[in-house]
């Protein structure tokens, strides 16, 4: 192929049916790549709103499905890999790929370059399979069916991990995992913690905006309700603590944590971007209690001078530094996340915000961008 041939780029996502961290990171390279189509499994134009509007979206065959059963998309997780496997990606020359399961397993030809951009390993079916199993209900009756299938998923995903001709993982905890399941190497590129969509800067930019005299009142987090994600030990040793709580974040538990909550816990559901920043602004401290093979949402908290109160374990341990710009806790129970809110309580006030600003800075757009490129233009030959 002549080399002043221009390269056709795709881009490839897992899911487009709302907007979330792995979605923003998307964004931001979608960005780079302004006239790459677009292949994802699912595409709902509804929950997306603007993003990606205008963009040439080409969706798998699962989208030709009825739009009820599409929202129940979870339901068909068996054919997700033959869904993956469909998308026909042969013109291109390059295909990004940004994956927390499923699009490193897409095919290409011989001579396409394919760069997957790795959030997780499939987290479902390898370390957190047994609790997943719990959190669905499949340890019944159905177990053994239940069993066959992550067996098979976890089959499908270790053949998938070798089909890139490059792995990039987004911390260092990730590219221990994909050492572990995968026995491949991989370079680390940090996502890009971005919060307005009408901008897409750094939040570092907008903490200059913050009036440092504003009240900080209420503790905060902000996470899908989830049993995975922990939040109801956090519900209990706040209502324990009888310190005021905000929880932005919808979910299959929200209305049980709400049973359950104290006087002084309020749950938003979502939120626009303008009402989470105005959320972390007054904010004491955000709780972090589950493990996050990144932490978005720490680097987002930081950005506004707010310490972070998290489980150590995960990728947070590149974000937060003890005593610094936060606190840990090693359990995520009631009691172990109560200690370590009191150990905040104590040094409140104190911790470094210059610090918080140079942590945040690690993580900009432009820092991930320029990363992106290097990588392309590193293995992109001929």
């Amino acid at each position: 192929m002549s080399e002043n041939k221009p390269k056709k780029i795709a881009l490839v996502h897992d899911f487009l049916v709302s907007y979330g961290g792995a979605e923003r990171v998307f964004e931001v390279l979608a960005e780079m790549y302004p006239e790459a189509p677009i292949y994802t499994l699912l595409y709902d134009q509804e929950r997306m709103g603007e993003h990606f509007r205008g963009r040439d979206i080409r969706v798998s065959w699962l989208g030709k499905l009825p739009r009820f059963i599409q929202k129940r998309y979870r339901w068909f997780l068996p054919f997700f890999p033959v869904a993956t496997e469909s998308l026909d990606l042969r013109q291109f020359d390059l295909v990004i790929s940004s994956s927390g399961a499923w699009s490193k397993g897409i095919i290409t030809r011989l001579h396409t370059t394919h760069i997957a951009y790795l959030h997780s390993p499939m987290r479902y079916a390898w370390d957190y399979h047994e609790a997943y199993l719990r959190e669905i209900g499949a340890l019944g009756r159905w177990s053994i069916c239940t069993r066959m299938l992550m067996s098979y998923l976890r089959l499908w995903d270790s053949q998938a991990s070798a089909r890139p001709d490059i792995l990039v993982a987004n911390s260092q905890f990730t590219l221990a995992r994909i050492q572990k399941y995968y026995r491949r190497e991989a370079e680390v590129v940090y996502p890009p913690v971005t919060l307005y969509k009408k901008t897409i800067q750094p939040l570092a930019t907008l903490r200059q905006a913050q009036d440092d005299d504003e009240k900080r009142h209420h503790f905060l987090v902000v996470s899908r309700l989830t049993r995975s994600k922990k939040i109801e030990a956090v519900v209990q040793a706040f209502k324990k603590l009888s310190l005021p709580l905000v929880v932005v974040g919808a979910g299959p538990e929200q209305e049980r944590l709400q049973k359950m909550a104290g006087s002084q816990t309020r749950f938003t559901g979502f939120v626009t971007d303008d009402e989470l920043v105005e959320l972390y602004r007054g904010a004491r401290a955000l709780i972090l209690p589950s493990e996050e093979d990144f932490g978005m949402v720490a680097v987002e908290a930081l950005s506004f001078g707010t310490p972070v109160i998290a489980l150590e374990y995960g990728g947070i341990r590149e974000i937060v530094t003890a005593g610094i710009t936060g606190e840990f806790f090693h359990v995520a129970a009631p009691e172990i996340i109560a200690e370590g809110v009191r150990r905040f309580l104590q040094k409140e006030g104190t911790y470094d915000e210059a610090a918080m600003e140079a942590t945040v800075a690690r993580f900009s757009k432009e820092n991930f961008q320029v990363s992106v490129r290097i990588a392309v233009e590193r293995y992109l030959v001929g």
